[in-house]
């Protein structure tokens, strides 16, 4: 009997938007070692061939299947740069996309408390994280195969349904980033549409945020506020992933991952 559960990848081309680190750089390997084509994608071209690099010698029987190329979802230009990616991922055209994954993001400004609040500072923050996602779902429609087998998967927050102090603004994105989600599920059927929403996760942007203030005693909050008692790791966040790539029933839902902390 052929396997009906393990080669859902096998063969497909994944696109991980942020792939570069962190959530979706595990994501990236995941794909790789379930037999995909995989593309990492982010702003920096340093970050991106030293993902390649690091995913080509975790897997070097899978290097030929390993790519990477630069974006920026933020601007006036995001859509000609993600025009651009998907030319280099569909070869030219010519080839279709199964799956793209976006966990793009930077960490955010300490300055979005309300009382320092500022027209363009909303716009600074919401550009990469909402308008790009945006332009990032139109360019894809134009370029993933049209069947419930391909799929968009975006990367929320916890924060949206569980505000910290001072994050009014961007759990206000993070909210909108949702809506999004069930809109494209919508109007990119039959492609589904997802989205994930992670809690405390130890990666690189994790790190980048803890070490403003006691990195330990932060962690240590962080930790409590699960019912686990403790921090993600990104490979637990890349089941999530693979899990909405690979299930061709759903769509137009959020898969909360974090730890039990909506709960406590």
């Amino acid at each position: 009997m052929a396997p009906k559960y393990t080669n859902k990848l096998e063969g497909k081309s994944v696109l991980v938007v942020g792939g570069t680190s962190g959530m979706g750089f595990a994501v990236a390997e995941a794909s790789v070692e379930f037999g995909a084509s995989v593309v990492v994608a982010s702003r920096s071209k340093a970050k991106v061939d030293d993902a390649v690099r690091r995913l080509a010698t975790s897997y070097p029987d899978a290097k030929d299947r390993i790519r990477g190329h630069t974006v920026d979802l933020s601007g006036e230009d995001s859509e000609t740069s993600i025009t651009e990616l998907f030319y280099f991922v569909t070869n030219g055209g010519k080839d279709k996309v199964d799956h793209v994954v976006e966990t793009a993001g930077d960490a955010p400004s300490a300055g979005l408390a309300l009382e320092e609040v500022t027209v363009q500072r909303i716009v600074e923050a919401s550009s990469p994280r909402f308008s790009g996602i945006v332009m990032l779902a139109k360019v894809a429609a134009q370029h993933l195969k049209q069947a419930h087998t391909s799929s968009l998967t975006l990367t929320g927050g916890v924060a949206s349904f569980k505000p910290f102090p001072g994050w009014s603004v961007m759990a206000a994105i993070g909210g909108a980033k949702e809506a999004l989600a069930r809109g494209l599920a919508v109007d990119m059927k039959p492609v589904r549409v997802n989205l994930v929403s992670p809690g405390a996760v130890q990666t690189e942007l994790f790190d980048a945020v803890v070490e403003k203030s006691d990195p330990e005693a932060a962690k240590a909050v962080f930790r409590h506020d699960t019912l686990l008692g403790r921090i993600g790791d990104p490979e637990d966040l890349a089941e999530a992933y693979l899990s909405l790539m690979k299930n061709y029933f759903a769509t137009g839902t959020t898969t909360h991952v974090e730890g039990g902390k909506l709960l406590r």
